[in-house]
């Protein structure tokens, strides 16, 4: 991927993550970048493709992310409680994923795939490293609500607080 296509996503996650779909135009991911709209079309024909391919590549980040902390930790609600928790003190405090899944079923169709692709992975990975389904459900809706509690109240420490019975025995210091 060239660096300005990666410029480009970079700048569109940050904007998904404080707004959402309509939280962004191609003018100001131009802007953000410093090239011209019609860069960014060259790019990314349309604002669709463009916020599906940012989910995607969260999607991949993420899953890949899991996998690499799981082979560390065998303790899956701990892994991911841990994951979301970089999401919540990051300086965007949202994943792109949670704030688009509010409103997926008015987004475009390719971005609420890719959405949907985005939840279903996180499901499928927890029931393969040993939760039920159900269980999976549960505790993904726990730690996703957790990061928008935390986003709502402006304190990052409010996913530590929900999550807490999750983390214990973390490795690494808060």
């Amino acid at each position: 991927m060239s660096d300005m296509k990666t410029a480009i996503l970079d700048a569109a996650e940050r904007r998904i993550q404080a707004g959402g779909f309509g939280g962004f135009s191609f003018r100001e991911i131009a802007e953000d970048v410093g090239i011209k709209s019609s860069s960014v079309h060259y790019h990314f024909p349309t604002k669709e493709d463009l916020a599906a391919e940012v989910v995607r590549r969260w999607t991949d980040r993420t899953s890949g992310n899991i996998d690499r902390e799981f082979a560390k930790d065998p303790n899956a609600k701990r892994v991911w409680a841990k994951a979301l928790r970089g999401t919540a003190f990051s300086k965007a405090h949202m994943c792109p994923c949670t704030i688009l899944g509010a409103s997926s079923q008015d987004l475009p169709k390719a971005v609420a795939a890719e959405v949907k692709r985005f939840f279903k992975m996180c499901q499928d990975k927890m029931v393969a490293q040993g939760m039920s389904a159900d269980d999976a459900s549960e505790f993904l809706s726990t730690i996703i609500g957790a990061l928008v509690v935390a986003n709502a109240l402006r304190d990052s420490g409010e996913y530590d607080r929900a999550t807490t019975t999750f983390r214990v025995g973390e490795k690494t210091a808060a």
